[in-house]
């Protein structure tokens, strides 16, 4: 059962979510008695103390102001209770002076069963005590990018720059002097002078208060703004008025608002699996959010069920029939439409609509142009209709699925006067592709299901095999079961020397963005592992690579918060040996089931979660295996439920794996049945791995004199041994590999040699020396006379390479065991 430190509850998760907010921030790591066991350079920045200043001392001893000292109690009880805190506070500089910063606190479990807290902290900008007039400011807060104001006691204007003028169209003239509600009347101004009020009357900052507003250029057109009010003190702490500091943030409300739609859109549209009332729901979600006017025509083959072309457009002279499955306007009855719902719809040739149907791609025209000598010359009744109801601005977007045009969404503007726009277009896209599959589900809902899930199998492996090292199975169980993908992953990779890699990860959230991060990732461990890492090596390469992804993602996002975070155990096991060495970053330990059915929980190094932006140290424990032992690798949400505890979760996991005789496939299908029924709210992994070990009759190693007398001596012994394992088909290129390889360990390696041969799934050769410089493969020209060693051993191998070993280093190649002729 359970026992020591079991690191990766629900807490490390937590941490994991957090890595990509504190991206930027100073971070340390506290104990669970306050004492700083981690620290990074962006704290030492932030507050002037090395990490030789603080590492072993108490935070509240050298960081906290002497007003915090006494809230610290209350802020850890918080902590305690509520899984974490954040909040504003003043810390100590190291030179004296106070720092207000937000700080954010999360529970991380440590070494032993322990709890430690990973804690970021951000400094706030200092904010002026002086009031602008008079007082050499009013330049600096002249030329500022954003929009200034400062108001005296009474709310009336006394300063503005012109950054708010540009923002919110009203001049200085009209402001100055006057309340807000005096210039813009309404429900907004009223509670934004109620909070400036309050500020007035506190002393404390608001921040990110937002309105709304209409320029009278624009009336339909409204934007938003973000304003934080501080007050103005003089030197003796009196009110003298209050600044506001205004941002505009309509782009950032309307993204937040789109994004709304569109995660509305997934619970409005496709409710039932009739492809005709999909099409219909797609129009009314549309209207009047996006659009004043949609249609969405099918290919007829569609509501029929029947299988959609690849691509739909001109086929010899003919157009395939369209039918309206949906119509939706502003204006009752929708009297835009020339066909009903139901009715086959006309399309002209050429025109957009087969443009889109042919190429597959989306067609904007902001501004719909009805003059003669346009498309609309060969279908009167539409552009009558165009003209007659003012539509001015034109989307055409074709609805894919699996590869297939199943038709087209047309968007329309008439009463709103803005046209359509580039991002407009990007929208609509999206917002159709959501769609597609619901209107696409009522004729082929078992197959778009397999092909869901192929998404998630395409991303793991498709075939697990643990060559002579283990014999393994494996289950994924994803909490997303619409479209069964997440962030959870695992493997089984080949290495040189009979050697196996298991590995096992989990990647922040679920779904389609934890996917692709997982995808990634699995991809850095495949190209790691090919370089024959030890695991403390591999996990601080993959700490470094998933943190400089996060880096770049942050840069992309001109940065936005960048999520990315992940755990990972990562294995090696010999089977010659039966030596298994594995390291851990903020994963769950593996569960190792002995012959005899014992189960047990090793007590690895847990290891920092990967990405969270501090310098991570990681340690491998190296364990010998009896032959026909379990391992069983898994992420948390195969312990971890909703309302369950960790250790009972455990429990039950190793109450379920105690049976290693049963096959590996049943002993997988016992452990998922144990977890609950309902749908389980994160990603459950489960790897096993039963451990196989090699005859010694199966191996062969010969120690070799630094002599090059000796060449010939180990051909010949490799050559004997090749009979003995009825490989001798396989003699004279093993031979070539055995000379080529020695040769070069005697003329450029030093120290003893060693010839190692391993007979299992194929035939390997290895040569092992005390020099760790890397042989390189050479093209040598026709004129050389030597250099062309490895290149006839990576001509006459199914693979070759070179690892490092803590005395040097094995350059080895295989060879297929192919029959003899």
């Amino acid at each position: 059962m359970p026992t020591g430190d079991q690191m990766v509850p629900m807490a490390v998760r937590e941490a994991g979510r957090s890595a990509g907010r504190m991206i930027g921030s100073a971070v340390a790591v506290l104990d669970g008695r306050g004492t700083v066991v981690g620290w990074t350079q962006a704290a030492q920045g932030l507050t002037g103390f090395s990490t030789a200043d603080v590492i072993g001392r108490s935070a509240l001893e050298v960081l906290a102001a002497p007003e915090e000292s006494a809230k610290a109690p209350a802020y850890a009880e918080r902590c305690r209770i509520e899984g974490g805190w954040s909040g504003l506070v003043c810390l100590r500089h190291r030179d004296g002076g106070r720092l207000e910063v937000n700080l954010r606190v999360a529970p991380l479990a440590g070494q032993g069963g322990g709890t430690r807290w990973l804690v970021s902290a951000t400094g706030m900008a200092d904010i002026s005590s002086s009031p602008v007039n008079g007082l050499g400011l009013d330049s600096l807060l002249s030329s500022a990018p954003v929009g200034i104001a400062v108001r005296d006691p009474e709310l009336r204007c006394t300063w503005v720059n012109d950054a708010l003028a540009l923002q919110d169209g009203i001049p200085r003239e009209q402001r100055l002097g006057r309340r807000l509600t005096e210039v813009l009347p309404g429900y907004d101004a009223e509670a934004a002078e109620a909070v400036m009020r309050r500020v007035l009357e506190s002393g404390t900052p608001r921040v990110d208060h937002e309105y709304r507003l209409s320029l009278p250029a624009a009336p339909r057109r409204e934007l938003a703004f973000s304003v934080s009010f501080f007050r103005l003190d003089d030197r003796e702490g009196r009110a003298l008025g209050v600044c506001a500091m205004v941002v505009d943030v309509t782009d950032r409300e309307r993204a937040r608002e789109r994004l709304a739609i569109l995660s509305e859109a997934g619970t409005r549209i496709g409710s039932t699996l009739d492809v005709m009332r999909t099409g219909q729901e797609l129009a009314d979600f549309a209207v009047p959010r996006f659009a004043d006017y949609v249609t969405v025509d099918l290919a007829e083959s569609v509501p029929l069920g029947e299988e959609s072309l690849a691509r739909l457009g001109a086929m010899s002279g003919r157009i395939p029939v369209f039918r309206r499955a949906g119509v939706a306007s502003i204006h009752e009855g929708a009297p835009e439409s020339l066909w009903p719902r139901g009715e086959p719809v006309f399309v002209p040739a050429p025109s957009p609509f087969t443009d889109v149907l042919t190429s597959g791609r989306a067609h904007l025209e902001p501004v719909l142009d009805t003059s003669p000598g346009t498309w609309l010359d060969q279908d009167p009744g539409r552009a009558e209709k165009i003209r007659r109801h003012g539509m001015h601005s034109l989307m055409i977007v074709p609805i894919h699925a699996r590869g297939a045009v199943l038709g087209v969404a047309v968007f329309v503007r008439t009463a709103d006067p803005a046209p359509f726009e580039a991002d407009d277009l990007l929208f609509a896209e999206e917002l159709v592709a959501r769609a597609a599959l619901s209107l696409d589900n009522a004729r082929r809902y078992v197959r778009e299901r397999a092909a869901a899930f192929a998404l998630q199998r395409n991303l793991l492996p498709r075939r697990l095999t643990g060559g002579a090292a283990v014999e393994v199975a494996s289950r994924y169980l994803p909490a997303d079961t619409e479209d069964g993908v997440g962030g959870d992953w695992f493997d089984v990779i080949p290495l040189s020397g009979a050697r196996v890699a298991l590995v096992v990860g989990d990647v922040v959230g679920h779904g389609i963005n934890a996917a692709a991060t997982m995808g990634r990732l699995r991809t850095a461990v495949h190209t790691l592992a090919a370089m024959d890492l030890p695991p403390e090596e591999l996990l601080d390469q993959l700490d470094d690579t998933i943190s400089r992804l996060a880096e770049e993602d942050l840069e992309a996002t001109e940065g936005s918060v960048a999520v990315m975070g992940a755990t990972c155990l990562y294995a090696v096991y010999d089977p010659v040996s039966r030596h298994c060495a594995m390291a851990r970053a903020g994963h769950p330990p593996p569960a190792i089931i002995s012959p005899d059915g014992r189960v047990a929980f090793p007590d690895l190094p847990p290891g920092l979660p990967l990405g969270i932006g501090m310098a991570a140290s990681f340690e491998a424990v190296e364990l010998d295996l009896p032959e026909g032992c379990v391992l069983a690798f898994y992420t948390d949400g195969l312990i971890e439920t909703r309302d369950g505890d960790i250790e009972a979760g455990m429990q039950r996991l190793g109450a379920a794996l105690a049976q290693p005789d049963r096959p590996l496939e049943e002993l997988c299908s016992a452990v998922v049945d144990t977890v609950p029924a309902r749908a389980p709210s994160d990603d459950a992994t489960l790897l096993l791995a039963r451990t196989r070990a090699l005859s010694p009759t199966q191996v062969a190693v010969w120690e070799l004199p630094p002599d090059p007398a000796v060449v010939g001596h180990a051909r010949a012994s490799a050559a004997g041994r090749l009979a003995e394992w009825g490989l001798a088909h396989l003699a004279p290129t093993t031979e070539l590999i055995v000379s080529e390889l020695v040769t070069n360990a005697v003329r450029y390696g030093s120290g003893p040699i060693t010839l190692r041969l391993i007979r299992h799934h194929v035939l390997v050769c290895e040569v092992s020396d005390a020099n760790d410089t890397v042989p390189r493969l050479r093209h040598a020209r026709l004129t050389d006379e030597g250099g062309r060693g490895l290149f006839l051993v990576a001509q006459l191998s199914h693979r070759r390479g070179t690892r490092y070993t803590t005395s040097g280093k094995i350059v080895w190649a295989e060879q297929e065991l192919t029959p003899s002729l």
